[in-house]
């Protein structure tokens, strides 16, 4: 799993920006799964990596819905 940079994110457009938001989101909520049934999660960093990556995307969908209403 790679970071996403905002370049990447402002040149995938709005709508691949939300389906790998929902992609995200799944993994996000499977690796909280893991870790709230007592596993040891393989990559302990991975869930602040996912939660920081969801909130980039976030960002910048609610920059551009700002953008197109003025």
């Amino acid at each position: 799993m790679t970071t996403i940079k905002p370049a990447e994110i402002r040149a995938m457009g709005p709508e691949k920006a939300r389906a790998k938001l929902e992609e995200l989101r799944v993994e996000l909520m499977h690796e909280r799964g893991v870790a709230a049934m007592g596993g040891a999660p393989p990559n302990t960093g991975k869930i602040r990596a996912l939660r920081k990556q969801v909130a980039r995307i976030m960002t910048m969908l609610n920059e551009e819905k700002k953008r197109g209403e003025h």
